[in-house]
């Protein structure tokens, strides 16, 4: 953990490269270590296909960002990593969101370990490079 979901509307396909999006949200996280670790951050991004925005009159599109993480960390920590990975998303679309009517949002989910099951051997290659 933590595990983003970036979910955007397919009107913005071509207006942004995800891919890099997403590498800079996992360097946000990566800077931050060891407050998350960093053999289990995970990014992805979902082109939604099918969706209405208000009344669907207009070619509204939309990013949102949903970051989960475990439970545990203090309100400064989540509400800073929170802006920084906000700020990289609207810089991110800064052009877009001036070209077009266009709505960024972020949602942090934090859970309790209970109830969640890993395995992953991620961790001991980062481990290593301590």
């Amino acid at each position: 953990m933590p595990h983003i979901t970036v979910e955007y509307t397919d009107n913005l396909q071509g207006e942004t490269d995800m891919r890099s999006l997403l590498a800079k949200i996992n360097q946000v996280l990566i800077d931050r270590a060891p407050l998350f670790p960093v053999g289990g951050i995970r990014s992805r991004a979902i082109m939604l296909h099918d969706y209405v925005v208000v009344d669907g009159a207009e070619d509204d599109a939309f990013v949102h960002v949903i970051m989960k993480i475990g439970a545990g960390r203090t309100e400064e920590v989540k509400t800073e990593v929170c802006e920084a990975v906000f700020a990289v998303v609207c810089d991110t679309f800064a052009d877009v969101f001036e070209r077009r009517y266009l709505a960024l949002s972020l949602e942090l989910v934090e859970f309790a370990e209970g109830g969640t099951y890993k395995k992953n051997n991620i961790h001991e290659r980062y481990k290593r490079r301590s």
